[in-house]
């Protein structure tokens, strides 16, 4: 798990009745981080701050939420954290908490009115730790669908997965929340989460976002994947990065996200991908990023196989059962 790297705390919060939560990974004093942002349709949080040029080195937390924009009030909840623990960046005699944010559109499925806010983002730090770290239809990815080529009331339900792999001194490790448009296939490029087709050709045109008996959703046509799709990635490393070099790490993320969702990136998704750097250790960039690649990969395939149906969506392993 991305806890592997000594230093790292996941935390969740999840709302199992709205389908909604988040998850904060803490990670220790002095971690470098980066981050990369791709496709037409990201929701995130200073963001801006962890390119490469930009003052900001260290981060003191990266929350991944659901609740769409309205998700990202989560990250309040993680800086008051913070805050009360003095940790931050130190402006004068004020510690500001650095506390990137990306969510995912998740309002189609369960309570379109339910989303994380202030209160969870405190509750997820107040419940990270350094041991094993749930998966499936958890925090961030509670709400989570994958699998929308069809429209998403075709989808499967994924959520949160997490790996790491070893390397002598080197860890890297990832977590992932799987919504994306696209379908998960396995290393060998076989689908292992694929769109569910109509069974005739007017089924799905019209149907609600989210299912038939879902409120709040917005009629959509197969041809027409509506919102709701975006991978979020946490990679973390104990290899001593700078920031050019933690930036690498985040797009090499990305390229995990490649392998594991077709297609990803794409005008529907809001893939963005945070990179952690501990410094424990000199590493190979090669090798880094390599490693990483496998990993971010795992933890998507992880977080889509861990998932539980709800309503209206089942889970990939239902499906092939």
């Amino acid at each position: 798990m991305i806890t592997r790297v000594p230093g790292i705390r996941v935390g969740h919060w999840t709302d199992a009745a709205g389908l909604t939560g988040c998850t904060v990974l803490l990670p220790p004093p002095g971690t470098v981080a980066s981050g990369v942002v791709r496709g037409g349709a990201p929701g995130t949080r200073e963001t801006d701050l962890l390119r490469p040029g930009m003052l900001i080195e260290e981060v003191h937390a990266i929350l991944l939420t659901g609740g769409s924009a309205f998700g990202l009030a989560a990250a309040d909840g993680v800086v008051g954290f913070l805050e009360e623990r003095e940790i931050g960046f130190e402006v004068g005699e004020v510690r500001v908490p650095i506390v990137p944010a990306a969510v995912l559109f998740d309002l189609g499925i369960g309570d379109p009115r339910a989303r994380p806010g202030p209160e969870a983002g405190r509750a997820a730090c107040e419940a990270a730790a350094d041991g094993d770290v749930a998966e499936g239809n958890v925090g961030a990815g509670t709400g989570a669908t994958v699998a929308k080529l069809h429209g998403p009331s075709f989808a499967l339900k994924s959520g949160v997965g997490t790996a790491s792999r070893v390397d002598g001194d080197l860890v890297v490790g990832a977590l992932a929340a799987v919504n994306a448009r696209g379908e998960v296939v396995d290393e060998e490029g076989t689908v292992i989460a694929g769109s569910r087709a109509p069974q005739d050709p007017g089924e799905g045109g019209g149907s609600q976002e989210g299912g038939g008996s879902q409120e709040g959703g917005g009629s959509q046509q197969a041809s027409d994947p509506g919102p709701g799709n975006t991978t979020l990635v946490v990679v973390a490393t104990n290899a001593r990065l700078n920031k050019e070099r933690a930036h690498l790490l985040a797009q090499a993320a990305h390229d995990g996200i490649s392998a594991a969702v077709r297609p990803a990136h794409t005008i529907w998704d809001g893939d963005t991908a945070f990179a952690l750097a501990t410094g424990e250790t000199e590493a190979d960039q090669r090798s880094i990023e390599a490693i990483a690649v496998e990993t971010v990969a795992d933890a998507i395939r992880r977080g889509t196989l861990a998932a539980t149906g709800v309503p209206g969506f089942p889970s990939a392993r239902e499906v092939q059962s």
